[in-house]
């Protein structure tokens, strides 16, 4: 799964993952009122309001980049329905040839982790069958409890070619507090750097980058050279772009010198786009055309530093 997500930003020259993170407070009125008249107000209508606003964007998008990174909390809130929701997006996105990053951040270990493993990255056995949950190509993980909370995750992603996205250096102001301690005089993003390093060295693509990928966070452009030279294989997925404070000059010591080995997330800043002032001309009716439109922008924008 490497190879494509590698080859769909090549081809599309777009290192770009649209964050599919949507709050009830990101979609329209007129898409909210059509999901309660149908629904009522309650998480089967909020869970159809937030189908029906993804499906909307991703339509206008996914010509334009090669992935997206659903974030399940933003789902799970509206509890089964929400799931569902989820559920739908993620085969939706699949039909149109999207890589699917499940931003799902789990890190626990032994039985719990292989349970997550199998549900997130497949499949599950049910009698003589086996079967898929969810079904993401990749998914984020916290790497704080050690190896047993990773190994799970790599030797199901191992058997299915799909992959991970593991935490090192996270774009939140607070991620000093223990990323940054120092350990034998060095910080511990670093030792977690080296240890994704070690975790990806034997599941490399033709590309030339591993499965396991890390989460760098723009915010922190400084920090970012350290982990490119630590992980020369690992891709590495960018959170912290445009809402979050980071510019395109910021992401620049996450790629390489061929412009690769990274892609860079941005959620409200393309699905809520007609929301900025930028974007207002396009209106609460044609919220999708903003998102394309902020699309384009953020591909110029990070084009013009590669």
């Amino acid at each position: 799964m490497i190879d494509k997500l590698v080859g769909k930003i090549k081809k599309l020259n777009a290192p770009i993952v649209v964050g599919l993170d949507p709050n009830l407070a990101f979609v329209p009125e007129h898409i909210q009122k059509k999901a309660f008249d149908e629904y009522g107000e309650t998480l089967e209508g909020a869970a159809e309001a937030i189908w029906q606003f993804n499906k909307a964007i991703v339509d206008a998008v996914y010509d334009l980049i090669p992935a997206v990174k659903p974030q399940i909390a933003m789902y799970e809130q509206f509890g089964l329905p929400g799931l569902e929701a989820f559920h739908r997006t993620v085969e939706y996105c699949r039909q149109k040839d999207l890589v699917i990053i499940g931003d799902i951040k789990r890190g626990d270990i032994g039985s719990t982790s292989e349970a997550y493993a199998r549900g997130h990255l497949g499949p599950v056995k049910v009698g003589s069958r086996s079967l898929y949950g969810f079904n993401e190509d990749f998914v984020t993980l916290n790497p704080y409890m050690g190896s047993d909370s990773i190994n799970p995750f790599i030797n199901t992603a191992k058997k299915e070619k799909k992959g991970a996205f593991i935490l090192v250096k996270t774009s939140n102001p607070s991620s000093g507090e223990f990323q940054d301690r120092l350990i034998d005089g060095r910080p511990l993003f670093e030792y977690v750097a080296e240890k994704v390093n070690e975790w990806g060295s034997d599941y490399v693509g033709e590309c030339g980058y591993s499965y396991v990928g890390a989460v760098v966070g723009a915010t922190y452009p400084e920090q970012a050279r350290i982990t490119r030279k630590l992980m020369p294989k690992a891709y590495i997925l960018v959170p912290g772009y445009g809402a979050q404070g980071a510019t395109a000059k910021d992401l620049l010591p996450n790629f390489d010198e061929n412009g690769l080995g990274a892609i860079v997330n941005s959620s409200r800043g393309i699905i809520a786009a007609y929301k900025q002032e930028k974007y207002a001309k396009f209106g609460a009716e044609h919220f999708a055309d903003a998102s394309r439109a902020a699309v384009i922008d953020m591909q110029k924008d990070i084009a013009s530093v590669l």
